[in-house]
């Protein structure tokens, strides 16, 4: 996948650069047209060559403001998955950002929260905060000017155009001398822990380079979106991370075509909390689109209450943050925190101890609490 969309890249960068979108949004409404064959806003010099293709017409200011939703998946059908946030999930996390004070999000591999932070900055004057997204998707680059999008690797720290987007990236970082910024990212869940925490480090790091000498202990706030049986990897790598509560969800975009495939995979994330067979997936034909927010799968037990099991590791002291009430969560004054409303404290473990939603019980054989 990597090779084949670093190619097309190169073969589209001229074509698909900011300057066709300025062109784009100048033209009125029946001329706005985007070509879905070769994911391309369209101009109307290039009619010619996508008189065959399928296109969508009358594209609103609105839609180029969402990229995310007018493009179709990879074509790539063996690797490409994409994982787009639930834009209920996505807000509260917006929501939450502006409440901790942040003003600068660095985007890893978020594209739905990059659009909607840019959406409530240009709709909300007191609003104070930017963003930048760096993603392997090159076919966002048509749609945001070069400060605030970078063809990014995060499996590799790759940056594809090479020193001067690595300069935006680190200039952005550095801002403020490095305060009021928080890193986002969302990986692949088929993807390893060790190269990811090797390249966050690396961003780090970057962040670091612009600390001064008195604050070189501080680190960089970081939300790392991804399952919760991934805790203890990402703790080993992270030991000051800690593990919310929050039940991320999210919409698959994905190259399937059994649905029956798609629900066995579900089963197996759902009854064996573990992320297994999305590469094996990935080899089935036509695109859907489920949304685990509403899917029949993420509920359970008598509340009905939907289930994730994709969670938010940080290093932010979980006290400040306020998971919202209406969803189901309370805040435990023994732990400190806010957890799921079925995640009771035992006073055995002194912790609020579950990790999927449900209520876990305590074994006294095995010292500890266990799943239902």
């Amino acid at each position: 996948m990597l090779v084949d969309a670093e190619v097309s890249h190169s073969a589209r960068r001229c074509s698909s650069a900011p300057p066709r979108y300025l062109k784009f949004i100048e033209l009125p409404l029946s001329q706005r047209k985007f070509c879905q064959r070769c994911q391309q806003l369209v101009l109307p010099d290039d009619g010619e060559k996508h008189r065959e293709h399928q296109i969508v017409g009358d594209v609103s200011i609105t839609q180029l403001k969402r990229p995310s939703q007018l493009l179709c998946p990879l074509e790539n059908k063996k690797t490409n998955a994409q994982y787009l946030f639930a834009d209920r999930s996505c807000l509260f996390l917006v929501d939450l950002l502006s409440t901790l004070g942040f003003r600068r999000v660095l985007c890893v591999g978020t594209p739905r929260l990059h659009e909607l932070i840019r959406l409530k900055a240009s709709g909300d004057e007191k609003s104070n905060i930017k963003s930048l997204l760096l993603d392997i998707d090159f076919r966002y680059s048509q749609f945001y000017m070069e400060d605030s999008f970078c063809h990014y690797n995060m499996f590799n720290h790759h940056f594809f155009d090479g020193k001067a987007a690595l300069e935006v990236c680190r200039t952005f970082l550095q801002e403020d001398k490095g305060e009021g910024v928080i890193m986002v990212t969302d990986p692949p869940f088929g993807g390893l822990v060790e190269p990811l925490a090797v390249t966050f480090k690396k961003l780090i790091a970057m962040w670091k380079e612009g600390q001064s000498q008195e604050n070189n202990r501080k680190e960089l706030p970081i939300f790392w979106i991804f399952p919760y049986f991934f805790e203890s990897r990402i703790c080993q790598f992270f030991p000051s991370f800690c593990m919310l509560d929050y039940q991320y969800f999210i919409t698959l975009i994905s190259s399937m075509g059994e649905i029956f495939y798609l629900k066995m995979l579900l089963i197996i994330i759902h009854f064996h909390r573990r992320f297994i067979c999305v590469d094996e997936a990935m080899k089935y034909g036509c695109m859907l689109e489920v949304d685990y927010d509403n899917h029949a799968l993420y509920k359970h037990g008598k509340t009905g209450r939907k289930q994730s099991p994709v969670r938010i590791f940080t290093n932010i002291p979980p006290n400040k943050i306020i998971l919202p009430i209406e969803e189901g969560y309370r805040f435990c004054s023994l732990c400190q925190r806010y957890v799921s409303r079925e995640n009771q404290h035992c006073e055995h473990c002194n912790s609020c101890t579950s990790k999927d939603g449900r209520k876990w019980n305590h074994c006294f054989l095995c010292k500890k609490c266990v799943k239902p």
